[in-house]
């Protein structure tokens, strides 16, 4: 069911700082994170705060600062990421305070979806990082960094070939009705469906979830107007 909301290709997207200072601020998200904090370079990178299951809860760009490290996420998972979080601060020296922030890793919602950037909308599907692609594992996962929240069962499913059945799209069309329509016409009921979407130039261009069993089939979509591409 299609229950992502409109956004305007120019509409700003809103960013929240959580900062983690500290002495024991990076050996605390050092357990948190999948991102392997000790080799963190000037220019940061992209993380991932996973459940124990190793669902995402949030992404977010690290970077080191004074004192701690700063991390950027997006305003709408800016709660669930410092809740997370604390209940995880026992006993350690680390305090977090959330800050809004004007910019991010992308201005608009429109530049995340041509970047093929997943983001709250994605996240609230309950997905592991393996449906979002390999270039996004890539990006956001340390292998070889030891434990981390989450870690076992990623690291089992990379193990195993990412062998998962639910794929992360990049979608164009006329309307979203019939794009949501359209990801949702295979395979078993799921988190599959239209997840963010804009209107530029008079055409949705969006992002979603499909059942693998759909990319076996893709000509009487893109006989009727519709484009997917799978994102890897």
């Amino acid at each position: 069911m299609l229950d992502s909301t409109p956004t305007l290709a120019g509409e700003a997207l809103l960013w929240s700082r959580v900062l983690v200072t500290g002495t024991e601020a990076e050996a605390f998200l050092q357990g948190q994170l999948s991102q392997d904090l000790a080799s963190l370079g000037e220019d940061g990178a992209w993380s991932l705060l996973l459940a124990p299951d190793s669902l995402v809860i949030a992404s977010m760009h690290v970077t080191r600062v004074t004192g701690g490290l700063s991390m950027v996420v997006e305003r709408d998972l800016s709660d669930v990421t410092v809740g997370r979080l604390r209940r995880f601060l026992l006993r350690t020296d680390a305090q977090l305070v959330v800050e809004e922030i004007d910019r991010g890793p992308f201005a608009t919602d429109l530049d995340r979806i041509k970047g093929q950037w997943p983001a709250a909308s994605e996240f609230a599907r309950q997905l592991t990082p393996h449906t979002f692609g390999s270039s996004f594992v890539r990006a956001t996962i340390s292998f070889t960094k030891g434990c981390f929240t989450g870690q076992e069962l990623v690291g089992r499913l990379d193990a195993r070939g990412s062998n998962i059945p639910w794929r992360f799209v990049k979608v164009s069309g006329d309307d979203p009705q019939s794009l949501d329509r359209a990801l949702c016409s295979a395979g078993p009921d799921g988190p599959k469906g239209l997840t963010s979407w804009c209107i530029s130039d008079h055409k949705v261009t969006g992002l979603g979830v499909v059942h693998r069993s759909l990319l076996t089939n893709l000509e009487s979509l893109q006989s009727s107007g519709i484009s997917v591409v799978a994102i890897d």
